[in-house]
């Protein structure tokens, strides 16, 4: 597991963001932090949802509330997209009756 885990130190380096943004999209539970021995990382998993946020943040001044709606919004959309899936897929069922 811990191979798959990046400090967010290295993180925040990279990206030059500051650990306040971080932190607060950890309290707001946009991202989820794994503690090791007094040190913070994030699952690489994640990486690709936090540059989107980085972005949203950095690029169009959107705030962290901002960036939690947005995200809210976009599951809420994939949800819906799965469901009209599964509605199609039902009622190709009975159209072939």
């Amino acid at each position: 597991m811990e191979n798959n885990l990046i400090a967010i130190t290295t993180l925040c380096s990279h990206y030059e963001i500051e650990f306040s943004f971080i932190d607060a999209l950890r309290k707001t539970g946009l991202i989820q932090i794994v503690i090791i021995e007094q040190d913070q990382f994030i699952d690489q998993d994640q990486i690709s949802e936090l540059e989107k946020m980085i972005r949203l943040h950095n690029e169009l001044n959107v705030n962290i509330e901002g960036i939690d709606v947005i995200f809210n919004l976009l599951e809420k959309e994939k949800e819906l997209r799965e469901e009209l899936s599964a509605l199609k897929n039902r009622l190709r069922l009975f159209e072939e009756d």
